[in-house]
């Protein structure tokens, strides 16, 4: 401890230390949680909660075509006949869930890529995990792949499994030479491979026909038309399987944004934590991305926007980003659907017009 003060390194305040056997994962460390901490973690949990509720409860209430709800709900008039909840159940309902789903992993994703390779200009797209969804999605559609799975088409399939091979690429690169991952090449490997896949992306579209174009160009924009709760069971698995690993990192987080030497320092198992965020965070925008689309900007706004209001604590920044991620994009996707209705916009479009300039307020601040 006394070694890496000496060599200048920020550590955090003794008193967040944990006592001997307690743990970093969780969202306390010890065996007596600081009771204004604990007040903290509530009020925010409460909050964004409650954002991110009411942003459920009234996304699928507005829309170019108002409904009745009480008649939605009206069991005695058959499904067949009632277009009211057809429009609910079918139209709006999914595609709400989508957007919470799609927003909150998401958004979580930009926290831990931010902590993990210590850069607030990190995103999901960084390490090329969007790019590699891109890629399967256009094989799919360009060649017309005709498969499912438990209900699943074949795009958001191909578009899961072009995620995790280009995780597997980027990782295998990044421990290749060192017992550990190497955030530098990390870096490096996610920025070269989302230019490389990119670039196969647009050879796909010059062999595809007008009619494949025009399908790939939309879908790369960012779509939640989501008309069946089939594809948002199947997201959720690997969804559930990237918060359980979410769960274990908040302090760890704290720790690793410092820098290697600390959290080490502090009894961190760095290289284990560093594969289970990445791998987290990367599961986490492969499903994202083959329900939604590669939607833009997310990871980057909803991490800031919340370290302003709850500070850099990854014990409030990671709840609060998962809820006011889901809440953000049900809002950009409602100014989609009712901006320019009866004609839908790509939430992509939204979210980019809305990310660019925070992008370059972003860039402008830090200089």
């Amino acid at each position: 401890m006394n070694e890496s003060r000496s060599r200048g390194v920020r550590l955090q305040p003794d008193s967040e230390d944990p006592p001997r056997g307690g743990h970093y994962g969780g969202f306390f460390t010890g065996s007596k949680p600081n009771t204004t901490l604990r007040r903290r973690i509530a009020v925010t949990i409460g909050g964004f909660g409650a954002l991110a509720v009411a942003a459920c409860l009234l996304g699928p209430l507005v829309g170019s075509t108002p409904i009745s709800l009480a008649k939605a709900f009206d069991r005695q008039i058959p499904f067949a006949d009632n277009v009211d909840a057809q429009i609910f159940f079918v139209a709006r309902l999914p595609r709400v869930l989508a957007a919470a789903l799609v927003g909150s992993g998401l958004a979580v994703a930009g926290v831990v890529f931010q902590a993990l390779l210590r850069n607030p200009l990190a995103s999901p797209d960084t390490l090329g995990v969007s790019a590699g969804a891109a890629l399967g999605a256009m094989l799919a559609i360009t060649f017309h792949a005709d498969f499912s799975l438990l209900g699943v088409s074949a795009v958001p399939l191909a578009s899961f499994a072009g995620s995790i091979g280009a995780l597997a690429i980027v990782y295998g690169l990044s421990t290749a030479r060192r017992r550990g991952t190497s955030t530098m090449v990390l870096l490096l490997a996610g920025v070269t491979l989302t230019a490389l896949l990119s670039a196969v992306v647009r050879f796909v579209q010059y062999l595809a026909d007008f009619t494949e174009t025009f399908q790939t160009v939309r879908w790369l924009m960012g779509s939640l038309d989501v008309g069946s709760y089939a594809p948002i069971a199947v997201a959720l698995v690997p969804m559930a399987i990237a918060f359980a690993g979410f769960a274990t990192l908040p302090r760890i987080l704290d720790l690793v944004s410092v820098g290697d030497e600390s959290a080490a320092a502090r009894g961190v198992d760095v290289t284990r934590s560093e594969r289970i965020a990445l791998v987290s965070a990367s599961l986490s925008t492969g499903a994202a991305v083959s329900l939604g689309g590669p939607v833009a900007f997310v990871g980057i706004i909803v991490p800031h926007l919340v370290r302003l209001m709850v500070g850099a604590d990854h014990r409030l920044v990671l709840p609060a980003s998962a809820l006011f991620g889901a809440a953000f994009l049900i809002g950009c996707d409602l100014v989609a659907r009712t901006a320019f209705a009866p004609i839908e916009l790509p939430v992509g479009i939204v979210t980019a017009i809305v990310g660019g300039p925070f992008f370059l307020w972003l860039l402008f601040r830090r200089a």
